[in-house]
């Protein structure tokens, strides 16, 4: 391969790159979201300076995707943080669970997203929607919500996942130094909110030493919304250098 066709690729393997070059559209993503407060302790210990916490709260998303170009049918799970940022509202994203390689390896890869193997799951239950994650054999979270209970303003839907998302970018050199620790900043864009709705909600967490979404423990429950939308996750950048 020529030193020109090499740098046309976007990934390795270069005959078959682990994610597409394209820019993924999500269609008909769901977001089954779990509000609640936590000990403000132990989110200290994990929310990055110069972040700040709101209020000790935690959000636990489950979300389906069914239709992800280039991507395909997949699902996610994990743990976000509301918090501010020189002032800004936005949302730390901790860890996320996905059961799709492709979309691990490009999250990481582009756009510094925590991702790791898991097996999140998403259903209706009769009258309840259920998230469930697992981590290898082992259960490490579980959600129930009702199904689709009041109606919420769609524009109010979209300024919940339409809020900054800020995360980690770190990368090692090959002998083990850092060469980038970064904040991350970036938005969904490109959007159109489907449906959204309130319901009450539970939610469990459970112990695991590579999963460990209870260390942020459930200490009250502050609300679940079910958002429905079309939408493009927006290009990070870096909004504060940890090296500087």
């Amino acid at each position: 391969m020529k030193k020109e066709d090499l740098l046309k690729q976007v990934t390795t393997p270069i005959n078959d790159p682990a994610f597409p070059p394209a820019k993924v559209k999500f269609y008909n993503r769901e977001f089954v979201n779990f509000v609640y407060k936590t000990d403000g302790k132990a989110l200290r210990k994990l929310l990055p300076e110069p972040l700040e916490p709101i209020d000790n709260q935690v959000k636990f998303e489950f979300i389906k995707m069914p239709d992800a170009t280039g991507l395909g049918n997949y699902t996610e799970a994990g743990q976000v943080i509301p918090c501010t940022f020189n002032g800004k509202v936005g949302e730390f994203t901790l860890a996320m669970y996905v059961d799709n390689f492709g979309a691990i390896a490009s999250g990481r890869e582009m756009a510094s997203f925590p991702k790791k193997l898991a097996k999140p799951e998403v259903y209706v239950d009769g009258d309840t929607i259920v998230g469930k994650l697992d981590y290898g054999s082992l259960r490490v979270a579980q959600g129930t919500m009702g199904y689709r209970y009041q109606p919420m303003n769609l524009q109010k839907a979209t300024d919940i996942i339409t809020q900054p998302s800020y995360r980690l970018n770190i990368m090692r050199n090959y002998d083990g130094s850092l060469r980038i620790c970064e904040l991350t900043e970036s938005t969904i864009n490109d959007i159109k909110v489907k449906s959204a709705w309130n319901s009450p909600v539970r939610l469990q967490l459970f112990e695991h030493v590579h999963a460990p979404v209870a260390d942020l423990p459930v200490k009250e429950i502050v609300g679940g919304t079910d958002i429905v939308a079309d939408l493009s996750l927006g290009q990070p950048k870096e909004v504060y250098n940890y090296l500087k």
